[in-house]
């Protein structure tokens, strides 16, 4: 097959690194991979795995970039993939008009995800126009029924997100000399134990209620907290926000705010809990599979996509949402006496790539 995936750009996040690793997958396995989009920092890793790049501003937020829509019909007459693979919605505005205009018989085979859970309106629609449309979660499933009644339920494909095993390994812990590095920069980690939560520092992250649970556990002194992530420069105030309200709480040398960093990997797996505490549902939440991929516990509100992993992989880790004081018993019991993490997840990156795969077989087959 010949697959054009198009996306806004190939520079960081959930949905570049998909395209990224579904490309790789298809060069890899003789397929023909292309990628569209308005470039970035990853395209070289893109094209050394054997995809070609094609660079336009699909993504530009103007009314300019509908002037792309002939350009990106000839492009479809020129390349004339087998399968279109529209992954935003800007993209897929512009794309999907290109496509329209092609003679039925000469259209590649429409394939749209829905990787988020989008404001609910025309604008969002598009990404339940393909034929064949992938959602990243049962939640995302629902979520379109639900919001677009219109959208057949025959079209719809669950392909969930996965990590690769052989980069989460079971059991994986951190080399000792990272760990006497990581604990030379924050010593207060020093013989605590660790509960973690990642994340970009947003209200919508539950740091707020990360402050409820450490005073419900303050009598475990060994207990330490720990918010990976850094703010964007339009979130200064609410990190200084949130830094009040520790200090007020008297809770500064409970908690150690990281800001972003690229050894995430190890920071979970040092880590004796990882939270998820997040005030509205993720449509999937990568960075609790990846903990749960390793073998850490992970506790997290029992909605959207994290609720999905943990009544697969971690039951005992679902938490009633939006509910902090609720939670602290049963984090209580997880620091006390936390059961295993099953095995194995089903959750992977083959899994994913298979499932995609088989839905452009499945529609390559039809036409």
């Amino acid at each position: 097959m010949k697959v054009l995936q198009v996306l806004p750009e190939m520079n960081s996040g959930g949905v570049e690194r998909g395209t990224l690793e579904l490309a790789a997958h298809l060069a890899a396995h003789g397929h023909q991979s292309l990628v569209l989009s308005g470039g970035g920092r990853l395209v070289p890793r893109l094209e050394a795995a054997g995809s070609r790049h094609i660079t336009l501003p699909v993504g530009r937020k103007s009314l300019s970039t509908l002037l792309l829509i002939s350009k990106l019909r000839r492009l479809l007459e020129t390349e004339r993939p087998d399968i279109l693979h529209l992954r935003s919605r800007v993209p897929a505005w512009v794309l999907w008009f290109a496509w329209h205009r092609l003679h039925p018989k000469d259209r590649p085979h429409l394939v749209t995800t829905v990787h988020g859970f989008y404001s609910v309106s025309r604008w969002s629609e598009i990404m339940t126009r393909g034929e064949r449309v992938i959602c990243v979660s049962e939640s995302i499933r629902d979520y379109v029924l639900q919001n677009y009644p219109s959208t057949p339920n025959e079209i719809l494909r669950v392909v969930p997100r996965g990590v690769d095993p052989a980069e989460y390994p079971f059991g994986f812990r951190p080399e000792p000399a990272w760990r006497r590095d990581f604990e030379t920069q924050f010593p207060e980690t020093r013989e605590k134990r660790l509960i973690t939560l990642p994340g970009r520092i947003t209200r919508l992250k539950g740091h707020e209620d990360l402050l409820t649970l450490l005073r419900g556990l303050s009598d475990l002194p060994d207990i330490h907290a720990l918010v990976v992530g850094g703010a964007h420069p339009r979130k200064q105030a609410y990190l200084e926000e949130v830094r009040k309200k520790v200090r007020d709480a008297g809770l500064e040398n409970r908690i150690t705010f990281t800001g972003n960093r690229d050894d995430l990997r190890n920071i979970l797996a040092l880590s004796t809990l990882v939270l998820s505490l997040t005030q509205q549902p993720e449509s999937f939440g990568r960075t609790t599979l990846e903990a749960l991929a390793m073998g850490i516990p992970v506790a997290g509100y029992d909605h959207g996509g994290v609720g999905e992993q943990l009544n697969v992989i971690y039951p005992q880790g679902k938490l009633l949402p939006n509910a902090p004081e609720a939670a602290i018993p049963i984090i209580r019991q997880l620091l006390a006496d936390a059961p295993s993490v099953r095995r194995p997840n089903p959750f992977t990156l083959q899994a994913m790539l298979m499932g995609t795969l088989e839905v452009y077989r499945e529609l390559h087959g039809e036409g």
